[in-house]
């Protein structure tokens, strides 16, 4: 549907690949693209909504979230803000912890976190203009998950995912990928008793039984559900334990490691 009006701000999900997601946030006239890792499906979005891009945003510099992005600069001159320290040559306003974006063209104003983990100079965004709380994270934070350790250490991705968690409970969680069902298979594996988690799982599966997307989800959700941020729960220690993948009495990172370690093979 075609739309000259300004809206109030909502996000597009826009899929890409087997299993990625970018977000366009838009006002139902300007855009942002967050991640654009294929300008195929970020240019039919906009066409078919009647958008005009005002800028990108990227998280990191893996090819599933910048892929896109000379394609989309070769329609569109608009600036593209990132991490200063993830080594991305198309960033033109590099971020760092605590900077400030205003989205041209969108009554929207985002905060950046370094999120450091998956990669060195990963980076997250969190509006602070009124409604809505949203965060843009990338691949540091999945629903019922977080990414691999492909550049940083298991103390720096704790930190990370502490940061995040940190968030209000109703902050919406605009993650990368969709590997919701697999990562709360294992999330069950290492704290069967969470009966919070088997609800979600219930609906994660229906969700996915007709395809529809299981993100966003909520910091709360996350709180209560995802072992990478449970991984202090003495049953989630417990089960590293019985595993025989950490010696009991060992230090929370030790915990959070061998978490890692284990759904890296699972």
């Amino acid at each position: 549907m075609t739309t000259s009006q300004r809206q109030t701000l909502s996000v597009l999900t826009v899929p890409a690949f087997n299993d990625n997601y970018l977000w366009v946030i838009h006002d139902g006239v300007n855009a942002a693209v967050v991640d654009p890792g294929d300008a195929g499906p970020v240019r039919d979005a906009l066409r078919a909504h009647g958008l005009t891009l005002s800028c990108i945003l990227l998280t990191h510099h893996h090819a599933d979230h910048i892929g896109g992005v000379a394609a989309l600069l070769s329609e569109w001159a608009v600036p593209v803000y990132g991490p200063r320290n993830d080594g991305i040559r198309f960033v033109t306003h590099a971020l760092d912890e605590g900077a400030r974006v205003r989205v041209d063209g969108l009554d929207l104003e985002l905060e950046v976190l370094e999120v450091p983990g998956h990669t060195l100079g990963h980076i997250a965004y969190v509006r602070v203009t009124p409604g809505e709380h949203w965060l843009f994270c990338g691949d540091t934070l999945f629903a019922g998950g977080c990414g691999r350790l492909f550049e940083g250490t298991p103390q720096q991705m704790a930190d990370s995912l502490g940061k995040l968690a940190a968030l209000q409970d109703d902050t919406l969680v605009y993650c990368a990928h969709e590997y919701t069902v697999s990562n709360l298979t294992f999330a069950q594996a290492v704290e069967p008793d969470n009966q919070g988690l088997a609800l979600r799982m219930r609906d994660a599966t229906q969700r996915r039984g007709t395809r529809l997307p299981t993100v966003p989800s909520t910091i709360g959700l996350e709180r209560g559900t995802n072992p990478f941020l449970r991984y202090t729960e003495p049953g989630i220690v417990k089960s590293l334990v019985d595993a025989g993948r950490l010696q009991e009495g060992a230090a929370p990172v030790e915990a959070f490691a061998a978490l890692r370690e284990w759904k890296n093979v699972f």
